[in-house]
């Protein structure tokens, strides 16, 4: 090296953000568009987070093997829709902790472009208000028609379903239970395995 620090590029936070513009970032790091506005998505999720997105993908590899219905991670792009814009133009792009996919035509090869049916994030103290704000009101808006929040510390999951284009908070399921996906017929997810070895 010549000595000289890598510099990241300048960020107007004041600019209105479409998928466009995402796609030529050159951040080392990865952002989400929210409404136009740019969310950087540092420091990396903690050892239990990863703990738990694996122990519910795990789930999901078993229970959806073979059915329509595909699970993705991050780092995933889901491009969402923008009233009467195309995709290139839409300014929400986000990189939620798990999706579920029933369509297999919003699959592409950069991503889903479009709701996908199911939602989950695991939060973070650094993602506690985008999750539970900004999230949720831009899947609510989206029709994502099901959201799962997932809260680490407590060891809780919150469920939302989309009613009349409204979401409906169904319950708060803890570390016993399992817990019922509504939008997919016969998918539980056992709380007690998610959470699993407890915080690290």
């Amino acid at each position: 090296m010549d000595g000289k620090s890598i510099k990241e590029p300048e960020v107007d936070y004041s600019r209105h953000y479409t998928y466009a513009d995402y796609l030529n970032f050159t951040f080392g790091e990865m952002v989400e568009i929210i409404n136009g506005k740019l969310f950087r998505m540092s420091p990396a999720p903690s050892a239990y987070h990863q703990s738990i997105s694996g122990n519910f993908a795990g789930q999901l590899f078993v229970k959806l093997r073979g059915r329509k219905c595909k699970w993705f991670a991050a780092p995933f792009d889901v491009i969402l829709p923008t009233k009467g814009k195309d995709f290139s133009q839409s300014d929400r792009v986000v990189q939620p902790d798990i999706v579920v996919i029933c369509d297999p035509e919003k699959v592409q090869e950069r991503g889903c472009f479009g709701a996908p049916d199911w939602v989950i994030e695991i939060l973070s103290p650094h993602t506690t208000k985008k999750d539970l704000q900004d999230k949720f009101e831009l899947y609510e808006e989206s029709g994502v028609r099901e959201y799962w929040v997932i809260e680490p510390k407590n060891q809780t999951v919150e469920v939302f379903v989309l009613e009349n284009d409204v979401y409906k908070r169904i319950t708060t399921y803890v570390q016993d239970d399992i817990a019922p996906c509504h939008t997919i017929p016969d998918l539980t997810i056992d709380l007690k395995v998610l959470f699993e070895g407890g915080e690290m």
